[in-house]
């Protein structure tokens, strides 16, 4: 990996350019974020990329849970640096009075407060939305929680899985309706956390002609989950059916799912009738394209299994890579079916410049994912390596305006904490 990325990498942690040397579009914004896990992080890892200026303020008292999760690479946490690019860090000791005050110094200072709490916890921190819209009426204050602010289960926890299986995407994913099955990554946070960033970037571009004032911004897990369930959902709100897991198979076109070749399975989507002509001249079965049970999508779709066996039995005389090459010469979208190792040593994968390598402030190495949008044609970069705990808190604390003596009294009172002093974690 380390050869595969030497030219994208960003020494000592250092600024990557910016796009085509221009301002990110969201430069000059500063997010306050105090959220933690997967969901919030994921959401400000997305303003970063786009320029914000992220101070994630954690507890000093262990900070972000994710540092303490697997999978590690010695002591550091690859969940948390997975989603914690281009941020600052800084260590507060939330339940003192002092630094309560500092939390609402640090809010009442930003463009955006980022928070994941349970509904009305923020309150309880001294942090009361009204009281903050009053002090800085251009403050856009943007949660994630389980379930949402109302009914029954607003005050429950919730985490992915659980958001996976009561959405209903769990009952459409899997081989059959007797294995429901998680998606491999928490797509309940990744989604909830998408969802949060476009609302946040709609409040910051709707402030001018709002007077200045900031919104409130409100997604869930259980609302993000049911609004991606997409047509399968909207299928069963207009007819009432249920919808059931179709494997590897597109739930509604045919051909559309993963087959069997002479060595490798191989993802061919066949979507259109121009296509399908295509597809069976490519596999040398005219029969198929003039067969009245596969005439259009709908019979293809009614008569899947049997197709499948026909088009199998073609397929498995020559290899997958063939295959793939020949339907992708055609318009035909095909692929194989990759480990991430496979992902990451694709050729049009590394032509994405997708990996870029950072330093820690320990001085390691380490190989991270840029986030996946590009502006004026230049992707966005790693900016800083995800922070150490603290690793950021004088220079926040300077932002703010305070002189060295007053960070001296805060830092030896406990109320914050640096990186590399006793008690203090990376």
């Amino acid at each position: 990996m380390a050869d595969k990325t030497a030219d994208h990498t960003v020494p000592d942690g250092g600024a990557a350019p910016a796009a085509a040397g221009a301002a990110l579009p969201l430069a000059g914004i500063t997010v306050m974020d105090l959220s933690r896990a997967l969901a919030g992080p994921y959401c400000t890892a997305l303003l970063g990329d786009l320029g914000a200026d992220i101070i994630k303020v954690e507890s000093a008292k262990g900070g972000d849970s994710t540092r303490s999760w697997p999978p590690f690479e010695d002591e550091h946490s690859l969940y948390f640096d997975s989603t914690n690019r281009n941020k600052q860090s800084i260590a507060v000791d939330f339940y003192t009075e002092a630094g309560r005050r500092l939390l609402w110094d640090l809010a009442v200072a930003a463009d955006v407060l980022v928070e994941n709490f349970r509904p009305g916890v923020l309150a309880t921190m001294g942090l009361d939305p009204a009281a903050l819209r009053e002090a800085n009426p251009g403050l856009v204050i943007a949660s994630v929680s389980g379930f949402g602010t109302t009914g029954p289960l607003s005050q429950a926890a919730g985490l992915d899985q659980v958001a996976q299986g009561m959405s209903g995407l769990m009952s459409v994913t899997g081989p059959d309706a007797d294995s429901p099955t998680r998606v491999g990554v928490p797509v309940m946070d990744l989604y909830a956390g998408v969802f949060t960033a476009v609302g946040i970037c709609a409040s910051l571009a709707g402030r001018a002609g709002n007077g200045g004032q900031g919104h409130e911004v409100g997604t869930s897990l259980l609302e993000a989950g049911l609004a991606v369930s997409a047509f399968q959902g909207q299928n069963y709100l207009s007819t009432g059916a249920v919808p059931v897991p179709q494997g590897n198979n597109h739930p509604v076109l045919s051909p559309y799912g993963v087959f069997r070749t002479a060595d490798i399975p191989a993802i061919i989507a066949v979507g259109n009738q121009a296509h399908w002509a295509k597809f069976c001249a490519i596999i040398d079965a005219p029969e198929l394209e003039h067969d009245p049970r596969f005439a259009v999508g709908r019979d293809r779709s009614e008569h899947r299994a049997e197709l499948t066996e026909l088009i199998e039995a073609k397929l498995v005389h020559r290899p997958g890579l063939e295959w793939i090459e020949a339907f992708r010469a055609a318009g035909i979208p095909t692929g194989p079916i990759y480990t991430y190792a496979q992902a990451f040593d694709d050729p049009q994968v590394q032509a994405l410049d997708m990996v870029q390598t950072v330093a820690r402030t320990d001085g390691s190495a380490l190989p991270l994912l840029r986030g996946p949008l590009s502006i004026n044609g230049t992707a966005t970069g790693v900016r800083k390596a995800p922070p150490a705990l603290g690793e950021d808190t004088r220079s926040v604390l300077e932002g703010l305006g305070l002189d060295e003596s007053q960070i001296a009294g805060l830092v030896e009172a406990g109320i914050v904490q640096e990186h590399g002093r006793e008690g203090v974690r990376s």
